[in-house]
């Protein structure tokens, strides 16, 4: 059997009692460590679950995903995915693999970022395509998300914008020489997704267009969302490039029509409460 079972978005201790039973009875227990992280490393979740972890990166499930699965087919195997298991497609994969060769396997379910950011407010069923925002580099600037946030925001939907891990990433230079050397991890911050936000932006204006998104709208920036040093910060998308929320995981949410009770709880978390009185107001149902 493979078990794929979600760990919630703090600590070791925010498996749950399904899961937990899961993973003490499985034979192998890998830990995917590409798309997201825990607040707590390695050696904290080996200790509260009684069993030695194997990281899994994304070279390994993504191109070695079958020798993981021949051991599901002889023992119980757990693979162990920050959040819930389906918060990424690469999980999808292993499943239609597994499904492929006959293996067994079992979802167990835990909270993920994609229902967590109900913490700052905002009403899930107000949301509209979530989107990811990559590192820009020198040569490569991508803008297709900010189309779907204006797309959203064009709907009345709010926005979740997750933002960009880069672990166990080559430099150009060593992937084409195939040297296996690995840049230091990189995890986006609300500041640098507000930035490239306020620079495109900037660009679209330049081509003589008039963005719905602007300087003004009102964001809402979060950080380690379900860990006891949670922050959430309200306010102009111009003051996101500001703010400081500390260690990652960030993600960042642009916001629509706004009901009343949003614009409340919203507040709580304001930077400054005149963003709200300038610029909100003019968005509430």
């Amino acid at each position: 059997m493979l078990y794929l079972v979600g760990l919630g978005l703090g600590d070791a201790k925010d498996i749950t009692v399904k899961g937990l039973e899961a993973v003490r009875r499985c034979r192998r227990v890998y830990l995917e460590a590409y798309t997201s992280v825990l607040t707590v490393g390695k050696e904290a979740l080996e200790e509260f679950y009684g069993k030695e972890l194997i990281l899994a990166d994304r070279e390994m499930v993504e191109q070695d995903a079958d020798s993981l699965l021949k051991e599901a087919d002889v023992c119980d195997v757990a693979f162990l995915v920050v959040g819930d298991p389906f918060g990424a497609t690469t999980h999808s994969d292993l499943v239609l693999r597994a499904v492929k060769l006959g293996i067994p396997y079992k979802v167990i379910h835990n909270a993920s970022i994609m229902n967590a950011v109900g913490c700052c407010g905002l009403q899930l069923y107000n949301f509209g395509e979530t989107v990811s925002i990559v590192f820009w580099t020198d040569t490569w600037k991508p803008e297709s998300f900010f189309d779907k946030i204006e797309k959203n925001r064009q709907n009345g939907m709010h926005t979740l914008c997750l933002l960009d891990i880069k672990v166990k990433e080559q430099s150009l230079e060593n992937l084409m020489k195939g040297r296996k050397i690995y840049e230091p991890p990189r995890y986006m911050s609300v500041n640098k997704a507000a930035e490239q936000l306020l620079a495109i932006i900037q660009n679209r204006r330049l081509q003589g267009e008039k963005p719905e998104i602007t300087e003004n709208t009102i964001c809402v920036g979060l950080a380690r969302v379900g860990a006891l040093d949670e922050k959430i910060a309200s306010g102009t998308l111009q003051q996101m490039s500001t703010v400081e929320l500390g260690a990652p995981l960030h993600s960042l949410i642009v916001t629509g029509t706004m009901h009343p009770l949003e614009l409340e709880m919203l507040k709580l978390f304001s930077v400054d409460s005149s963003s709200f009185e300038n610029n909100a107001c003019q968005r509430t149902t």
